[in-house]
Parts: C-alpha cells; sequence; structure tokens
C-alpha cells in the first residue's frame, strides 16, 4: 500500500511546496511555510546571542555542532548525494562573501 516509504517521504517533503500550491489551484505560495522556518531560525539565533540556556548558537556564534546519530542505510544514502551539491553551494556561498 505505501511502497517505498522512506522514498515516497523523502519525495513528498521536498515537493511539499508544490503540493500547496496545487492544493490553492495555483492561486497562492508556501512562502508562510518557509517564512514561519525562517522566523524559528531567527529566533534560535538571537536567543543564542542573548545567552539563553539549551540553544547551540551563542553570542559567539555556534557553540555546539551535535552528530546526526544512527542513519538508515536510505539517509546514509541521501547524505552521501548530498555532500558534493553541499560542498559547492558552501563554496559559492564563501566566494559571495569574499568579494
Amino acid at each position: 500500500m505505501f511502497g517505498d516509504v522512506p522514498t515516497a517521504l523523502t519525495k513528498r517533503t521536498q515537493d511539499g511546496g508544490t503540493e500547496v500550491v496545487e492544493a490553492k489551484a495555483g492561486k497562492g505560495s508556501a512562502t508562510l511555510s518557509m517564512a514561519y522556518a525562517g522566523a524559528l531560525f531567527a529566533d534560535a539565533c538571537l536567543k543564542g546571542l542573548n545567552g539563553v540556556p539549551d540553544v547551540r548558537l551563542g553570542k559567539n556564534g555556534v557553540e555546539d555542532v551535535l552528530d546526526l546519530g544512527p542513519l538508515s542505510d536510505f539517509e546514509k544514502e541521501g547524505l552521501e548525494a548530498l555532500k558534493p551539491k553541499l560542498k559547492s553551494f558552501i563554496e559559492k556561498g564563501v566566494k559571495f562573501a569574499n568579494q
């Protein structure tokens, strides 16, 4: 009934914005979801800068890097596939910041 659940769930997560737009029959977008995620991130950054405990971002930036923990084979494959793309994005960002 559910087929390959990790693959299906990953695809649905990646295509969530499209699903929202289709559900709205093209009369809107999924920007509210992205804005909410951005607000949560900004809130965590501000809490860290203000020394709120239990926040991994602190006054000096990143204070703790957490391990990913145990990964399934599906997650390991996805992570390995992601690494070259992520490296490229990081290099592009660093190049932009240094200009």
